[in-house]
């Protein structure tokens, strides 16, 4: 067991010796990052082929995330010159690219989403019509005190008790219906 654990020990000794032996100067970590993200920036750019302006806005769903970031470096430099020079296209991609409806400036809806609500609305208050008067059908019948007989009782009993003689229905010249609010 103490045989194996020495071997990785030596193994692990040579790796850092060959390792030290290919870097022939150390850097500290920030030129480190600095060189290495240029590095990262010019392969990148060097790889990606400027992208037409002309048609910036039917291309722009299609372009991968780095030819976006090209694009914009593109614009970038364009509009440092005097708007006077630049080209129809250019403006446009221009705009496009600030204003265009895309991110989070995206439309919420798709065309034909405004028929579709419509529909369904109007399914919904359909529902709701059949099950209120089917729950209708089967519910029990009005109390007996909501009958037009009765409420007109009301008022025979209101006009005996002289209910609410200054204003109300045993008032002189009163021309209210009273208590009744059927039909």
């Amino acid at each position: 067991m103490q045989a194996i654990r020495l071997a990785a020990r030596r193994n692990a000794a040579l790796l850092l010796q060959q390792q030290r032996q290919q870097r022939p100067s150390r850097r500290c970590l920030a030129t480190a990052t600095v060189g290495h993200a240029q590095a990262e920036t010019t392969a990148s750019a060097a790889r990606i082929v400027p992208i037409p302006l002309s048609n910036v806005e039917a291309q722009w769903a299609k372009l991968s995330s780095e030819e976006k970031v090209a694009v914009h470096e593109q614009l970038e430099v364009l509009q440092k010159k005097d708007w006077k020079e630049l080209s129809l296209d250019e403006k446009k991609a221009a705009y496009y690219v600030a204003f265009g409806p895309h991110g989070p400036r995206t439309p919420t809806s798709q065309p034909g989403d405004n028929f579709k609500i419509l529909l369904s609305t109007f399914a919904l208050v359909g529902v709701a019509g059949v099950l209120f008067y089917t729950l209708k059908q089967f519910a029990a019948p009005p109390p007996k005190t909501l009958t037009k007989e009765w409420e007109e009782a009301s008022n025979e009993r209101a006009l005996e008790m002289k209910l609410n003689p200054i204003t109300g229905i045993s008032s002189e010249g009163y021309t209210g219906k009273g208590f009744v609010q059927s039909k």
